[in-house]
Parts: structure tokens; sequence; C-alpha cells
């Protein structure tokens, strides 16, 4: 599987605590969306990793492992992801389209997340097209069918779903809380 990052972090030989110290310094320097990818060998660091990320609002995207390096990637948090108003209706909860899968509906899920993200995880069936390519992809989609929005939190599948409508799509619908609180079925690459 490979990722793609926006920067990589050698963590390699470093004991705990200084992997999440030089991760933490790293990060700050990143812009919000940003995917840094931390190389370890301190097997502690799995756990660490995890943790700081959610104490820290950033987003824990997985870790691979290659021989004895820990391959984590971590995504860095956007304020505005942290906000509870979704900024588009209408919405749908992760149940409602959980139940639309269930039932083979035709429709298309459009996932708006980083491609790191999606990587790692995604719904089945989901179609990746991160939000900052949305604008000049619309033509991939049918402004005839249903679609559906995901991201993390459901706050930039809310942007997309507004610049979709902005596009001319009215059958758009913004799923939240998106894949943070998702518990049905999904895939990844590895």
């Amino acid at each position: 599987m490979t990722i793609k990052s926006d920067h990589v972090l050698d963590a390699r030989g470093l004991a705990c605590p200084m992997p999440i110290v030089k991760t933490k310094k790293e990060i700050d320097r990143l812009t919000p969306g940003a995917v840094l990818e931390i190389q370890a060998t301190d097997k502690g660091s799995l756990a660490d990793m995890k943790g700081w990320a959610k104490n820290t609002g950033h987003d824990y995207l997985g870790t691979k492992e290659e021989g004895d390096v820990l391959i984590h990637y971590i995504r860095k948090a956007n304020p505005d992801e942290v906000k509870e108003d979704s900024p588009y209706e209408p919405e749908v909860s992760n149940e409602q389209l959980e139940a639309e899968l269930k039932a083979n509906k035709t429709f298309t899920l459009v996932d708006v997340r980083e491609p790191a993200e999606y990587a790692f995880t995604r719904i089945p069936k989901a179609v990746s097209i991160p939000l900052g390519e949305l604008e000049n992809r619309t033509g991939e989609l049918n402004k005839e069918e249903q679609i559906y929005v995901v991201c993390r939190t459901g706050n930039r599948s809310g942007m997309a779903a507004g610049l979709l409508k902005e596009a001319g799509f009215e059958k758009v619908t913004n799923v939240k809380p998106g894949m943070s609180g998702w518990s049905g079925d999904t895939e990844s690459d590895q």
C-alpha cells in the first residue's frame, strides 16, 4: 500500500516520549489537512500515536509495518472541523446512509477526505474526490443521480455539498457525523 504524505518525520531509534515530542513539533509546522508520516522503531509508539492524536484532535489515519519500522500517519486537524454545526443542509445520519446502502439504492457516495484517509478506511463503493479537487472534478459526477458526501466529521463534506449545489447538482446530501462515527462496513487498501 502506498500512502501519500505531505511530510516525513524520522523518529527511528528514539524511545518514548521522543517520537511524540518530535511529532508534536512537526505537526505544528504543517498546514491544516496535511498528512504527516512518522517512521518509528519504538513498539510503544503505536498506542502513543493513537492516544496523542485523539487527545489533540488530530486524525490518526493508521499504521503500517515495514520490517521493524512502524509507519504512522496523522492528519493535522483543521480548526473548522471541530465545529458541531454543519455548513450544509440537507444531511443524513450515518445510520440513514447505512440503511440506503443495505437497501441497494442507486446513488453515488463521494468521500472528500484526503487520499491517505481514504486509503486506510472507507465505506465500500465510495468514490474518492478530495475536497480540494472537487471543483475541477464535478464532471465525473451525474447531476441526475442522488449524491451523498462524506468526510471525517461532516464539515468538509458539508462544504463539498454546498460546492456541488452551486455547480448545479440538485440531489446532494451531507452525511454527518461521517467516518469519525461510522460503524458500518469498511474497506481499505491494506
